[in-house]
């Protein structure tokens, strides 16, 4: 399968002002990511960005990064401008669309994400880990996976929920956002308008199940370091030079 890691990144965040361009051992946040989707190995890896700044941060370290709109609402509608940009005649079989803000994340999860589509019934592959923290459980930031285990380490998702779900004894399973999409699914849900449970939720990945598409999650041992706020990335900076060191 031919498959292209998009990354999207644009400085608009609020809570940590110019996020992807962040100094972390002398490169910017955004490259530590694409340096990392390049060791995975799973394909061709681009970042999508309506940012001068960030696309010529990208290219002086070797990586590639093409120009979007400044118009878009989401993550996944940047990437599939970025993929009919970069692949206009169709030949890419699959997006992983991987968080610009995850720089210590480690490479086998980007696979680990894009090898839940070899099964050909699977529209969308993301990724759990069961929350071990009681206060992960109540926490609404930390949205939760329903989901019909598939065997030990996948699950077939229902629901995707901000609440505390299921009910009952057993495990809770924190969702992940990296999302490896066929073509053609990201193409259908593009072009779909925000769901009702969507809405609600404030969670974009509840449109695809809405619409009828199939998200398995394979499940993993460790969130990646999501950076928010300035403390997140003091600890990033910390965890890229215990490993630089090491």
């Amino acid at each position: 399968m031919s498959i292209l890691v998009l990354i999207p990144a644009r400085m608009a965040a609020t809570r940590l002002p110019g996020k992807p361009l962040a100094d972390i051992a002398g490169r910017p946040m955004i490259v530590h990511v694409a340096d990392r989707a390049v060791k995975s190995g799973v394909g061709r890896v681009a970042i999508a960005t309506d940012s001068a700044e960030i696309r010529d941060a990208a290219q002086a370290f070797g990586h590639e990064a093409v120009m979007t709109g400044t118009h878009h609402q989401s993550g996944s509608d940047r990437i599939f401008e970025a993929l009919t940009t970069l692949d206009p005649h169709g030949k890419v079989e699959a997006v992983v669309n991987l968080q610009g803000d995850l720089p210590t994340i480690e490479p086998a999860l980007i696979g680990r994400a894009a090898a839940l589509l070899d099964d050909p019934a699977v529209d969308i592959g993301t990724l759990g880990v069961e929350i071990v923290r009681e206060e992960e459980k109540t926490n609404p930031n930390v949205v939760k996976i329903v989901g019909s285990p598939l065997g030990p380490d996948r699950l077939r998702a229902l629901y995707f929920t901000r609440a505390t779900a299921p009910w009952g004894e057993g495990p809770l399973y924190h969702h992940i956002g990296i999302y490896a999409w066929r073509r053609a699914a990201l193409a259908r849900f593009v072009s779909l308008p925000p769901s009702a449970l969507e809405t609600r939720e404030k969670l974009e990945q509840l449109r695809a199940l809405e619409a009828g598409m199939r998200v398995d999650a394979g499940l993993v041992e460790t969130v990646p370091l999501g950076v928010d706020t300035a403390a997140d990335l003091e600890r990033a900076r910390a965890l890229i030079s215990q490993d630089q060191e090491g």
